[in-house]
C-alpha cells in the first residue's frame, strides 16, 4: 500500500511551516496584502492549509466545512493578473525553498503550485506580458 503525498511531504506538521513561512512574507508584501483582511491574515493562512492538506491526501477538514474548493470561483474577486500571479510564486517558492524538502516531493509540489497559480489569474496578459487592463491607460 502506498502512502498518500500528505503523508510523504510530512503531514500537518510539513503543511502548516509551508504555509506559515508564505504568509510571513505576504504579511509585508505591496502586491499581495492588499488582497486579503486588513487586520488579519489568519484565516487565508488556515484555509489555504487545509485545503493543501487535503488535496494531497490529508484530512477533509476543508470540504467539511466550505463544501468543495471551488478555487477559480473563490478567487474571482481578486485582481489577479500576471503581476500577482508571479508574485505569489516569488513568495510561494521562498517558502518551498525554506522547507529544504526532498528534490523529487519539491518538484512534484513545485509543479502543482505553479499550475494553481496560473489557473488563479483571472486578469489576461497581451502577448507582451503586459496585464490587458493596462493596454488602453
Amino acid at each position: 500500500m502506498t502512502t498518500p503525498p500528505y503523508e510523504d511531504f510530512g503531514g500537518e506538521a510539513f503543511f502548516t511551516s509551508l504555509v506559515a513561512a508564505f504568509y510571513r512574507r505576504v504579511a509585508d508584501d505591496d502586491i499581495l496584502r492588499p488582497m486579503y483582511p486588513a487586520d488579519d491574515l489568519s484565516g487565508a493562512e488556515r484555509r489555504l492549509r487545509l485545503f493543501l492538506m487535503q488535496y494531497w491526501g490529508g484530512p477533509t477538514t476543508y470540504d467539511e466545512e466550505r463544501g468543495h474548493p471551488r478555487l477559480r470561483m473563490r478567487h474571482m474577486g481578486f485582481p489577479i493578473d500576471g503581476r500577482a500571479r508571479d508574485r505569489w510564486l516569488t513568495l510561494m517558492g521562498e517558502a518551498v525553498t525554506e522547507q529544504a524538502m526532498d528534490p523529487e516531493l519539491e518538484s512534484r509540489l513545485w509543479t502543482y503550485l505553479v499550475g494553481a497559480a496560473f489557473a488563479m489569474q483571472n486578469i489576461p496578459d497581451d502577448p507582451a506580458g503586459r496585464p490587458v487592463a493596462t493596454l488602453s491607460e
